[in-house]
């Protein structure tokens, strides 16, 4: 990741990844704010454009066509992106209360989150139907609801609950698609019905008299049955009744009517409108505190009452982007004017669509086209990025560093951008550093005799009888903007070493570097960082028992970790008892090394770098135990020099020789993507001199994975050879702990004349 040539100097914090802020992200990564740092906090990395949903739906287009990939946008925008779930606000201190991470500060905050579903007024609703919001979580709603109509024998039911223009345009792309699916399958499309209900008397209610006709017309010549004041008082499994007591049977049953605010924001404080939605003013800040932002369907304009509709939330985009510029800048805010009337295209499912702006009113499948022509350039805004140097684009737009501070703040950022000391004058601060380590919890174990808490030189630990110690020690880089996932990653990557040698954690020594800036915001990361840390190490037992922190340019952390083990050589898993006729198992896919480096050109997708991630953070602690269990015969855990590199570590020292099957590696999703794109690690090249141990590079290299032995990985799985009668047993243990992805790579071969150990094989 690239890390800011200024100190940071002021926190924008985005909750939501809605249209008003991808478009404030990519506002930012075109003409940044020097001093200024953007952090986005949102359950999902993909976040659908609700214009190309229905389309999508009906299967116009496909899943990456509709929807914008936060991570990628976040890594242009030079913003940090965490992935949680907010579930309160601290207004006192500035902080945004998370589910699973800790607060994270804010010294401007904007919410675009869009809305929740309001089941609880109706018995039955919140476990009965599918809530088409928030919108971020439809996909995988769909997705089943489209498997289990597939599967049902005979007719089925939809009844769609709302007929507002998001209902109708819903109902229309799934009969269209589900008809086609089921005439796919050689069933008749006529098996499925559907049902649309509204609480009033017409369809369409915000839209005229024109489109309303239009559509009832398309709704019964699609034999949709149309129930008029008919307001949904019960869902029950299957049924679903009426104010009027009329009750109709159902086999789905999707819920499109209009939501409210999240529950969370009853508590924060803030003025909400009788829904729940944030009252806003025209600058679109909060009427209650300024410091605070919402736009979309959250944002609920005082003075400007809007129908919940994505334009408006696109439109908002510029002026909050602008307005949270100001706000940083110390200048005066400029107020939004939303339009009186707005262009809606709303499609029939099949290619055909009908305009609405006021009292006009067209259809045409050319309307389709036109608005699949104005939803693609949308989409392209936010898919074609280009790499850029964030630090050239932040001295060129902002070269004076136009943040405006308080006297206090200002004394604070003086002493933060001038020039850095050396040696121990580079250390971090010991207010800064007894702040944020005050608040950190390590596990406490009766070996360890003098730990953090102590005000000693060194920390002191006591080795138990028949016992011997093993050292190890790691130490890199971030490779993400997260420093609670990365102080996650970095601990797991430590204790790595002394799972793999069949050992136990006892002690953590950390060692630090955090880039300089104002205390507030070092005291920050350093806290997220070794929060995310501690957990992993408490997790494993592992005291954290003191460290060193220093200021550098870049963020990194380490460990030397201590373990402990039975007192007996016999007992220790090394690298130099591979046997042949031992079959060679990987607990962990690959590919972290290319993924990594084709998020920092913006070429690889969020769900692959998310996938990568869960895979980093997964422990190896039950893994090495299993493979002892099952009688390893030698074990490393995958790391810096790929598999290749650490295979030939395990080979030589054995006598041995090893056949790989190139086919049967676990990679993670994207890997082969990035290595067939050219993307490999800065380490890559390096990795790739130990070529000269294959036997048969030559005839292999042409092989799609060829390149992936050579790629380095961070935190990466356990590689251990296996008696042949064993491993089977072995493999189904590891996937029951957890090791999904446990393959059979390869088998051990008596030592030949060649001096290239290693084999190759698809």
């Amino acid at each position: 990741m690239l890390a800011p040539e200024q100190p940071i100097l002021r926190d924008i914090v985005l909750v939501g990844g809605g249209h008003s802020h991808v478009g404030v992200l990519k506002s930012f990564g075109m003409r940044p704010v020097a001093g200024v740092r953007l952090t986005l906090i949102c359950t999902d990395t993909h976040t659908p454009y609700s214009g190309m949903l229905p389309g999508y739906v009906a299967g116009h287009y496909d899943y990456d066509a509709v929807h914008i990939d936060l991570s990628r946008l976040a890594v242009f925008a030079g913003a940090r992106l965490y992935r949680d779930e907010v579930v309160g606000l601290d207004r006192v201190n500035h902080k945004v209360l998370c589910r699973n991470r800790p607060p994270v500060p804010f010294d401007v905050l904007s919410i675009n989150i869009g809305s929740t579903p309001r089941l609880q007024g109706v018995p039955g609703a919140a476990m009965h139907v599918v809530a088409v919001k928030p919108i971020a979580r439809f996909n995988e709603r769909w997705l089943a609801l489209l498997e289990r109509v597939q599967r049902h024998p005979g007719c089925t039911t939809v009844a769609v609950v709302g007929a507002g223009a998001g209902g109708v345009e819903l109902l229309l792309a799934m009969q269209f698609r589900l008809r086609n699916a089921l005439a796919a399958l050689g069933r008749n499309p006529d098996e499925i019905a559907f049902h649309l209900f509204t609480d009033s008397a017409c369809i369409l209610p915000t839209h005229n008299p024109g489109v309303r006709r239009r559509f009832e017309a398309v709704l019964a010549d699609r034999q949709v049955v149309v129930h008029r004041n008919a307001a949904v008082v019960e869902v029950m499994r299957g049924r679903l009744q009426t104010a009027s007591g009329e009750v109709l049977d159902a086999d789905e049953i999707v819920w499109v009517t209009r939501a409210g605010g999240a529950d969370w924001l009853k508590s924060t404080g803030l003025a909400l409108d009788p829904e729940g939605f944030i009252q806003v003013a025209d600058t679109l800040q909060s009427v209650t505190d300024p410091a605070i932002f919402a736009a979309g369907d959250i944002a609920s304009m005082v003075n400007h009452p809007l129908e919940k509709a994505g334009v408006f939330a696109v439109r908002q985009g510029p002026p909050l982007t602008d307005n949270l510029r100001r706000t940083v800048q110390g200048a005066l805010l400029k107020p939004y004017r939303p339009q009186r009337s707005w262009l809606a295209l709303i499609s029939t499912g099949d290619q055909y669509a009908v305009g609405s702006r006021g009292w006009l009113g067209f259809a045409g499948a050319w309307v389709w086209r036109w608005k699949d022509r104005i939803d693609r350039r949308f989409m392209r805004n936010y898919q074609e990025l280009a790499p850029m140097d964030t630090r050239a684009a932040a001295t060129a737009a902002n070269p004076t560093g136009t943040v405006q501070l308080t006297s206090e703040e200002s004394l604070q950022a003086i002493s933060a951008i001038a020039m850095r000391c050396g040696g121990c004058g580079a250390k971090v601060g010991a207010t800064v550093l007894s702040r944020a380590l005050s608040q950190l919890h390590p596990v406490q174990r009766d070996d360890v005799l003098v730990g953090l808490k102590d005000p000693d030189d060194a920390a002191v630990v006591r080795v138990p009888p028949g016992k011997a110690m093993v050292h190890s020690v790691d130490f890199f880089r971030s490779f993400i903007d997260d420093p609670y996932l990365f102080g996650k990653v970095a601990a797991n990557h430590a204790l790595g070493d002394i799972w793999a040698m069949g050992a136990q954690a006892q002690s953590a020594t950390a060692i630090a570097t955090v880039p300089s800036g104002l205390e507030s915001k070092v005291e920050d990361v350093l806290f997220q960082m070794m929060t995310g840390a501690l957990e992993v190490l408490n997790a494993a037992n592992c005291a954290l028992v003191g460290g060193h922190t220093g200021e550098g340019r870049e963020l990194a952390l380490g460990f030397a970790i201590n373990g402990l083990i039975d007192d007996d050589p016999s007992q220790i898993l090394r690298k130099n008892g591979m046997r042949p006729g031992d079959v060679l198992i990987l607990t962990k896919p690959m590919g972290t090394g290319t993924l990594f480096a084709a998020h920092a050109r913006l070429a690889a997708k969020g769900r692959w770098i998310d996938a990568a991630m869960q895979s980093m953070v997964v422990s190896n602690r039950l893994g090495a135990q299993c493979l002892r269990e099952f009688g390893a015969t030698a074990c490393t855990d995958l790391t810096g020099f790929g598999l290749l590199g650490h295979l030939v570590e395990m080979t030589r020292p054995s006598g041995v020789d090893a056949e790989i099957d190139l086919g049967a590696l676990p990679l993670l999703e994207g890997a082969q993507e990035c290595v067939n794109a050219g993307i490999v690690s800065s380490l890559q090249s390096a990795n790739v001199r130990l070529r000269r141990a294959l036997r048969n590079q030559e005839a292999m290299r042409s092989h799609p994975r060829y390149p992936l032995i050579f790629d380095p990985q961070t935190a990466g799985g356990l590689l251990a050879s296996v008696p042949a009668d064993r491993a089977e047993a072995c493999m189904a243990a590891l996937r029951k702990l957890g090791y999904c992805h446990t393959a059979a790579i390869g088998r051990i071969l008596v030592q030949g004349d060649a001096l290239e150990p290693i084999t190759l094989c698809a």
